[in-house]
């Protein structure tokens, strides 16, 4: 199983923070001040945030992508 099937079949198309958190092993408060900064991981995570309302989604097919390549 790849990493994106597995982060599928466990969360779904979109990842919260709190379940972004969780998948990088980071304190939700930590993971908000790290995507604030701006190095190149913040940026391509950044790249995959959806906004819905006042709710802040991370496309998880993306999320698959960064994590495998490293």
């Amino acid at each position: 199983m790849t990493i994106e099937e597995t982060l599928l079949q466990r969360y779904g198309p979109l990842l919260s923070i709190s379940q972004l958190a969780t998948v990088l092993d980071r304190s939700a408060d930590g993971l908000r001040i790290s995507l604030r900064s701006s190095n190149e991981w913040s940026c391509r995570l950044n790249t995959s945030r959806l906004k819905i309302g006042r709710r802040v989604y991370f496309r998880t097919s993306e999320v698959a992508e960064l994590l495998a390549r490293g």
